[in-house]
């Protein structure tokens, strides 16, 4: 480690003899190459090693008779070409051999495994996978660990991610491992989000979904969204789609607390009713030209709830996530996965006004295009839909799959997946 501000321990020897020391460095893993050969006052050059006392032992023991070479300090050394341009992970593993080495311990293939390739970035703070970090060798080296794992990320702070607990609001465990506030900012095809890290999910696997939200044509309508969390696919809603307004639900207070921010953050809290508590509670009706529906594994019990704030003269488009179990497919069909692209509601209205046949042609094709497990899980919520919307308002209704939309890879063979199903009222005959 060096032994002030910028500075680190080196080996100076000769010009004639910098490549064969080098050489010799390299072999004995003290050769620190984060930083270049440089000459040094006296016409030597010095080379950046890992530890003043592993290199000085080493000289001790090592340097061929006749080979001029003494330990010095460099101070503010130069960083070499690799070090500038080395991936995050590759540099992450190289500062803590550094650190191990200085400790007088050893890399080994376990340590290799423990340390994470991947981790989330918010704003000032990363952080890392519940499976990282897991040997003990790593609870020896005290907070030097985390002060160096941040150091190689350009990170902070840093916190690790723990089992989610199996309670209703899903509630992470996140352990602050440098720094202590753990409010943090993430940006999201320009919309901003803030939430406490230790208190609130953020899944990036989500923001296919947030896209294709964003892409939406919503104005002037109103939505409902039944699990607004911190503002997920709310603010997409808003800020993107133009929803004229929104009605957010959640009664996690963290989550709450974070949503409020972020409305404010964006500029569109005059445009957004928060209801705080259990959704199924909701006491709206008749208000909403388009519900959704995000939570999984699956949202079937605020199904009822849908129905009841759909407008009950046009209804609307309902957004149901749900996790679907479906068998591996074949590898000549793995690349039929991508879906097609959703038209607007406009256009689907002029379909089912002007051609049931070329209703019953497009969901053929969607049929054709996602998997039967996706399907029939598609065509049963449509059923039971249908059945609620005709009781709850003593008139036919008519249900169509507008789109089927595979969000991400939630297990082995379970998909989260998005119905968009439009809701009418059957017109009289």
């Amino acid at each position: 480690m060096a032994a002030g501000g910028g500075t680190i321990p080196a080996l100076a020897t000769e010009p004639r003899f910098a490549q064969h020391l080098r050489q010799r460095l390299e072999e004995a893993r003290l050769l620190d190459a984060r930083y270049r050969l440089q000459k040094v006052p006296g016409g030597s050059v010095a080379l950046p090693v890992l530890e003043g006392k592993a290199a000085e032992q080493w000289l001790q023991d090592n340097v061929p008779q006749g080979l001029s070479c003494r330990l010095l300090w460099i101070q503010d050394p130069v960083p070499s070409k690799a070090a500038s341009v080395q991936p995050p992970a590759q540099k992450l593993r190289c500062e803590l051999r550094r650190l191990l080495v200085e400790r007088g311990e050893s890399w080994s293939e376990e340590l290799e495994r423990d340390v994470p390739r991947t981790w989330q970035r918010h704003g000032d703070l990363v952080l890392l996978s519940e499976d990282s970090f897991s040997a003990a060798l790593w609870a020896k080296l005290g907070p030097v660990l985390w002060e160096t794992v941040a150091a190689a990320l350009g990170a902070q702070r840093l916190a690790k991610r723990g089992r989610v607990l199996p309670d209703k609001m899903c509630s992470p465990t996140v352990t602050l491992l440098l720094g202590h506030n753990s409010w943090v900012e993430h940006v999201d095809n320009g919309i901003r989000y803030t939430f406490d890290v230790t208190k609130c999910m953020f899944s990036p696997g989500n923001i296919t979904e947030k896209l294709r939200v964003a892409s939406m044509q919503c104005s002037g309508e109103v939505l409902v969204d039944l699990y607004a969390g911190i503002g997920y696919f709310t603010l997409p809603y808003l800020v993107h789609a133009a929803a004229a307004f929104a009605h957010a639900c959640e009664w996690n207070p963290h989550a709450l607390e974070a949503l409020r921010r972020n409305l404010a953050l964006n500029g569109v809290q005059d445009r957004c009713q928060i209801h705080a508590g259990d959704s199924r509670q909701l006491q709206l009706r008749d208000v909403a030209d388009r519900v959704n529906l995000g939570l999984i594994p699956s949202s079937e019990e605020g199904w009822p709830v849908a129905c009841r704030v759909l407008k009950k003269s046009t209804g609307g488009v309902l957004h149901i996530h749900h996790n679907v179990e479906s068998r591996p497919l074949p590898p000549a069909l793995k690349d039929e996965q991508r879906l097609p692209e959703e038209s607007s509601s406009e256009q689907k209205d002029e379909e089912h006004r002007g051609s049931e046949e070329m209703e019953s042609g497009v969901q053929e094709v969607l049929a054709a295009r996602v998997r039967p497990e996706w399907w029939s899980w598609a065509e049963a919520a449509a059923v039971r839909i249908r059945g609620l919307l005709t009781e709850l308002h003593s008139q036919p209704w008519q249900t169509h799959i507008l789109h089927i939309e595979a969000v991400k890879s939630y297990a082995p063979h379970v998909h989260h997946i998005v119905l968009d199903l439009e809701c009418r009222p059957t017109p009289p005959a």
